[in-house]
């Protein structure tokens, strides 16, 4: 059982079709309400995120944690945004 936010890093994370994501590599914390808002894994997985770039994955996300992380959602491919260009919308 998780006892400590800290114990989430280094963990690995899942994707809802069971693909490797990347590890935890730092928390996204809402200090003012005192709890973890995401996890950011850097090193992601070049088949889901474009250029292998870091990735915040909002804990609304997570279905469970165990031995790994896995997700109850994310999508199929996520595209790096260039300064100035409009986001693109992610493929479900």
């Amino acid at each position: 059982m998780l006892e400590e936010a800290s114990e989430l890093i280094g963990m690995q994370v899942y994707t809802p079709n069971g693909v490797f994501l990347g590890n935890v590599n730092n928390l996204v914390i809402d200090v003012e309400n005192r709890k973890v808002d995401g996890l950011f894994v850097s090193e992601s997985n070049p088949l889901l995120v474009e250029d292998s770039k870091a990735v915040n994955v909002p804990f609304r996300w997570i279905q469970a944690i165990g031995d790994i992380i896995l997700l109850k959602y994310f999508p199929k491919r996520v595209t790096a945004r260039r300064p100035g260009s409009a986001p693109k919308p992610a493929e479900k």
